[in-house]
């Protein structure tokens, strides 16, 4: 329908249009590696307003959790099975859990497996476990030096010193042997087999 403007000019009535779907990363979210072969992304837990996003445009395969939560909410486990992601949940509080080490080299296996690509690491606020885990990857699998780690550490802790977290980083060192197939290792590492 057609609107008279100063009796000569007219305006075409508008219509709206459906918004886009807007898509919501979660907290803290960013690439630890984003190569053309082999994707790692981090983040705190994801929520139900998180959901759309991670399902939509990341064309995950692997969720891997590293938390303290037990009983995981309902929603998040329908999101997994909605998703029909490889789930590993990685049970740690903190760098000072008996098993960390073990811990540690389990996601380092799970990471060295190009067929678990693309990779969502999370905790449950993005800052500190995956921090750890983040730092773990940086120093073994990408030869970042530890200055690197730490200033990329202090960014996702907003610079809260977790000083056990880092000094945890700078001693790690793979203790037991990995449980990798060479045929499927990602192209991004820098360290010889």
């Amino acid at each position: 329908m057609d609107d008279k403007i100063d009796g000569n000019a007219t305006r075409k009535e508008t219509h709206c249009h459906e918004s886009p779907t807007i898509y919501i990363p979660p907290l803290n979210f960013a690439p630890i590696v984003n190569s053309s072969q082999d994707i790692i992304y981090r983040s705190g837990f994801p929520m139900p307003l998180n959901y759309p996003y991670l399902l939509n445009t990341l064309n995950l395969k692997t969720i891997i959790y590293l938390g303290d939560k037990v009983d995981l909410l309902p929603q998040y486990t329908e999101f997994i099975e909605k998703g029909e992601y490889q789930f590993h949940h990685l049970l740690m509080n903190s760098t000072t859990d008996k098993n960390i080490q073990e811990l540690m080299e389990e996601m380092l296996e799970l990471v060295l497996d190009k067929r678990n690509y693309p990779i969502l690491i999370h905790s449950n606020k993005g800052k500190h476990r995956i921090g750890v885990a983040a730092g773990i990857i940086r120093k073994i699998l990408q030869g970042w030096s530890i200055t690197g780690i730490y200033q990329e550490y202090g960014i996702f802790t907003g610079n809260v010193k977790g000083e056990m977290d880092l000094e945890f980083i700078n001693s790690f060192c793979v203790r037991n042997p990995l449980k990798v197939d060479p045929k499927f290792l990602p192209s991004f590492i820098n360290f010889e087999t």
